[in-house]
């Protein structure tokens, strides 16, 4: 069994990554999505990746946004990859020609394997939970075993993940990684430095 990579999101300052990397986290994410409120300025955004060792992958989440301003993004920050939160086609997502990765609302309707073929190019799918109004971000769980075993696409495991599930997460899902905004959070934005090595330390524990 692979060990299961941590991805922080949401994160918005230099001291918080640079945490989360020496925790042992495999990516970061950073939130340009004006709406959110995890969102980073571009400024901000490239402080941070400057700073930061190249083994820590940065990741840049955007919701249904417009092309110009994401290639805005990129010719200022240096993303490894993109991740879409939105109701973006294939086609949007793979344009910008790097990486990236979909997140899947997760419905009591939802096809995985529907979307596996939906979006081919997709590195990996990142699960997260659905709420009415909510693109992600939402602090709550969806039922586990709604994921089917041996889906030809890596799965990143988020909604509602904290110190106190993610292991249980880990051997029911066995994902690829799992992503954690708020299950670390002192605040909105505002990482615990402890939460995040109890966090990382259980997913090393399964």
């Amino acid at each position: 069994m692979h060990r299961t990579r941590v991805k922080i999101c949401g994160i918005t300052n230099l001291k918080d990554a640079k945490f989360a990397e020496i925790a042992g986290a495999y990516a970061i994410g950073l939130v340009f999505y004006k709406n959110s409120p995890r969102y980073i300025s571009i400024s901000k955004a490239k402080e941070i990746v400057q700073n930061v060792t190249p083994h820590l992958n940065c990741v840049g989440l955007f919701v249904d946004e417009d092309k110009e301003y994401i290639n805005s993004v990129l010719e200022q920050v240096e993303l490894d990859i993109l991740q879409f939160h939105g109701q973006e086609s294939e086609q949007t997502c793979a344009f910008f020609n790097k990486p990236y990765i979909k997140a899947i609302r997760m419905n009591d309707d939802t096809s995985l394997p529907e979307e596996v073929e939906k979006y081919s190019s997709a590195k990996a799918l990142l699960l997260d939970t659905y709420v009415e109004g909510l693109s992600g971000g939402t602090g709550k769980v969806f039922d586990w075993n709604m994921i089917p075993k041996n889906l030809k696409k890596p799965i990143i495991l988020a909604g509602g993940l904290n110190v106190d599930n993610v292991k249980d997460a880990i051997k029911k899902v066995n994902p690829y990684a799992v992503d954690v905004s708020g299950g670390v959070e002192i605040e909105k934005g505002k990482k615990d430095p402890d939460k995040i090595k109890e966090f990382i330390n259980e997913t090393l524990n399964v």
